[in-house]
């Protein structure tokens, strides 16, 4: 399957949170965000413990490719113990996993990065807004993403945090023209302005899309893009 954070092709990258997706009809909801013009989706994965809140697991993500084969599925981690899901996650059919440099550091963020290549998935490194970015790795070249959180990981629904853009502006200098830099928290038609100028090209939204009725998400997607 194709991976979107690899190749070329339309910019900034618009990724639906399906965390504040109607949960009893979460199938449709998706296959109605894509077909207005989102990217890919994306799965916040929370323990309770490294957030204080507790959302889905693999199973929404294998239940999600098995009513959507063809979407890319990005799934970020906001847990204590990432390495313990990679495994899972892979096996339910994500395509690319992303994980908090807060959790990994260094070397171990690392070595899971090299784990979820090993699977198929492309690999992300998440910062939290509190977080300096001087705790980005020197190897940072070995991941295929940053992901810049603009609120503090846990709800949706979040007021964006501008000190982030720093964090965005440094990770893209560091990444180059070939990765991803991802924003999320916040993200509506004047945030991604700011993030996308700042050097994101991939805008996690949460609420300003599925806030919104149905009938309005293509116009909050192209929006989000900036047209």
């Amino acid at each position: 399957m194709r991976n979107v954070f690899r190749e070329p092709g339309r910019l900034p990258l618009v990724a639906p949170s399906i965390l504040s997706a109607d949960f009893a009809r979460m199938g449709e909801a998706c296959a109605r965000v894509l077909e207005g013009g989102a990217d890919l989706l994306h799965l916040d994965v929370m323990d309770g413990h490294f957030v204080p809140n507790l959302t889905m697991g693999p199973d929404m993500c294998r239940g999600l490719r098995r009513a959507l084969p063809e979407v890319f599925l990005d799934v970020h981690l906001m847990v204590t113990d990432p390495g313990a899901y990679i495994e899972a996650f892979a096996r339910a059919g994500a395509n690319h996993v992303t994980f908090h440099v807060e959790v990994c550091p260094g070397e171990v963020g690392t070595e899971l990065a090299g784990r979820a290549h090993g699977l198929g998935m492309s690999a992300g490194l998440a910062i939290n807004p509190g977080t300096s970015a001087e705790a980005l790795p020197d190897g940072l070249d070995v991941f295929d993403l940053v992901l810049v959180m603009s609120v503090q990981p846990g709800f949706s629904g979040q007021a964006f945090k501008d000190e982030v853009l720093a964090t965005t502006r440094e990770a893209r200098a560091r990444l180059g023209p070939n990765k991803r830099v991802e924003m999320d928290g916040g993200i509506d038609a004047e945030t991604a302005r700011r993030a996308i100028k700042a050097g994101c090209d991939v805008l996690v939204s949460a609420t300003a899309i599925f806030g919104r009725p149905p009938e309005e998400w293509v116009d909050v997607i192209r929006a989000l893009r900036g047209g």
